[in-house]
């Protein structure tokens, strides 16, 4: 699914909402049972770095490495969920679906114009997780109301970029990329050390290291001697 840009966009998932092709991301949450559905999965690598080890419901998770943010987006769209990626022209769906994003569930935006925060607002009535690439500072104001919608509607607000008074900030902290051998072949994966540190339940600030794309992914294993043949176990670190 890939809607046109600018303000047709707007009026294109609106209409798509409103047609039931996308379901509001309220009625997703409403129809699990209690306890159920509040959080949305991700990758086991990526669980211990989230409270609750996962996307919950209602929260802003502002994310600054684009991998990180893919991958984030990986089980929650195999197991069912909608996400839409705005302002990020750039984004390649080859990557995406090399992280495990379910490409058929996946709503793209690349320039939304003028029209940004309304069509972030649309989406978040009807999809459950909607990306925003942040277009230079964004007011407070506009800031907070996209934030009270994701929380109305149980959907998951995640800027791609600084975002003030995020429930999490995702950034990465150290990465090594492996690949190359003997001074040839090609960049595969990157072993990442990403922190999360937010409020709250996320106060307390959490590493996790592990390899982006996973050695066992969609790409042919790695085979040199400076990196292993599987991907080493998740490793999780509180820090202060």
């Amino acid at each position: 699914m890939r809607p046109a840009a600018g303000g047709g966009a707007g009026r294109g998932l609106a209409g798509l909402v409103g047609a039931g092709v996308v379901r509001p991301a309220s009625e997703h949450a409403a129809g699990a049972g209690a306890g159920a559905g509040k959080v949305l999965p991700v990758l086991a690598g990526l669980r211990a770095l989230l409270p609750g080890g996962g996307l919950r419901r209602g929260a802003t998770i502002a994310v600054q490495t684009s991998s990180v943010l893919l991958a984030l987006l990986a089980a929650a769209s195999r197991a069912g969920s909608w996400c839409a990626v705005v302002g990020m022209p750039s984004l390649n769906p080859a990557a995406a679906a090399e992280m495990g994003v379910a490409l058929e569930r996946l709503a793209l935006v690349p320039d939304p114009g003028a029209e940004w925060a309304s069509i972030v607002a649309a989406l978040l009535d009807g999809v459950d997780i909607v990306v925003a690439a942040v277009p230079g500072s964004v007011a407070p104001a506009v800031a907070g109301r996209l934030a009270a919608r994701a929380r109305q509607r149980g959907s998951v607000l995640m800027p791609a970029g600084v975002w003030a008074g995020a429930d999490v900030t995702v950034a990465p902290v150290q990465q090594t990329w492996g690949g190359l051998g003997e001074g040839r072949g090609r960049l595969r994966c990157r072993e990442l050390t990403i922190q999360a540190r937010g409020r709250g339940a996320a106060s307390a600030a959490r590493e996790v290291t592990l390899w982006l794309p996973a050695l066992e992914g969609p790409l042919p294993p790695v085979r040199d001697a400076k990196m292993p043949r599987t991907a080493p176990a998740t490793t999780l670190r509180r820090v202060g």
